[in-house]
């Protein structure tokens, strides 16, 4: 089996390597286990709670930029509205950003490198020749790419860079750091490697961009495809929210535990469709197999979560069933990898 003594797959990162640099998705062994550490404080529930609030504030811009468009009669593309407020929401959470990426035409060019680059890495990974670096290079497709990642880290080195000039105003620092939580940017800054020094400009900005390329598309495609996908769950969804939040209430946090249907749902949209569907890693030994089949150290696999089980069998893995997460199961909460809980 697979383990995390084997090393990554690099070949199935390197395309992503200009764009995110060596962020989380590529660094190894211990210096990952540094970083990763460094971080989780930003993912704690008490700095989840106030974004609640953040979060239907986005959900709201959406809404009004729906209604015009319905006014107008104008065709609605869902995804691109959905992409956008799930961008402006961590923008708002992680960063601290003032202001609305939805409304804000800086942004716009942003929002369209990064589907271009999705786009373009995957096209990549399907073309032989463009595997080469120099060939791709001399490609329209290449020089495409090359201009969208420009685009990107432009954007993230002015996120840095405002925070970090946010940061020297008087009083504004002892603000930041008498918070009981920091933001995933405000821990960047203030992070201290193991040699005393700071993270670098450029490790700063990968994991800027790691952080962008990992929640903001993947976050508004698997449960929104999901719930489309079965309009009778959607429906018991929407009758839920309705019968608790009525048709002007916004959410807070304490509606979340009164959600479980909702909550049942996201869960198994997750476990079908999960942000990062795929583990990548080179065999550092041989496996050999019960029937006396064997591979070869070296020797680069992938595995696919979906359809995962949690018992190592699922009898119906590809059918969308929100009840394998129903109330008072047994089950470990963070027993299953989407949930990013435990060792992965």
């Amino acid at each position: 089996t697979l383990s995390s003594s084997d090393p990554k797959a690099h070949i199935a990162y390197t395309y992503l390597k200009p764009w995110i640099g060596t962020g989380l998705l590529l660094l190894e062994g211990q210096t990952w286990f540094q970083h990763q550490q460094m971080l989780t404080p930003a993912f704690h529930y008490d700095i989840l709670k106030p974004c609640v609030g953040l979060m239907a504030d986005s959900v709201q811009v959406m809404l009004d930029k729906w209604e015009e468009l319905v006014i107008q009669d104008s065709h609605l593309e869902i995804f691109g509205h959905v992409s956008s407020m799930t961008l402006d929401t961590i923008m708002k959470c992680a960063f601290s950003h003032q202001g609305s990426v939805q409304t804000d035409r800086n942004f716009q060019s942003y929002i369209q490198a990064i589907r271009d680059l999705c786009h373009l890495i995957f096209s990549q990974l399907k073309n032989a020749l463009h595997q080469n670096d120099l060939i791709y290079r001399l490609t329209p497709e290449g020089r495409w790419d090359h201009q969208a990642c420009q685009l990107a880290h432009q954007h993230t080195g002015a996120v840095i860079k405002e925070r970090k000039a946010c940061l020297k105003k008087e009083g504004e620092l002892e603000k930041v750091r008498s918070r009981r939580h920091l933001d995933f940017l405000d821990i960047l800054l203030f992070a201290r490697m193991e040699n005393g020094s700071s993270l670098s400009d450029k490790d700063l900005r990968a994991k800027v961009d790691t952080f962008m390329f990992k929640d903001h598309d993947t976050t508004a495609s698997g449960i929104l495809y999901a719930l489309a996908s079965h309009p009778v769950h959607q429906q018991r969804c929407q009758e839920e929210i309705l019968s608790l939040l009525g048709d002007g209430a916004s959410i807070t946090w304490d509606h979340l535990d009164q959600m479980p249907y909702t909550t049942m749902c996201i869960k198994e949209a997750l476990r079908l469709y999960p942000p990062v569907p795929v583990i990548g890693r080179e065999l550092s030994k041989p496996i050999t197999f019960p029937d006396g089949r064997s591979l070869p150290a070296g020797l680069l696999l992938n595995r696919n979560h979906p359809p995962l089980s949690f018992y190592g069998l699922h009898h119906n893995p590809k059918v969308f069933d929100p009840s394998w997460f129903t109330s008072g199961s047994t089950r470990h909460s963070h027993a299953f990898l989407p949930f990013s809980g435990g060792s992965r």
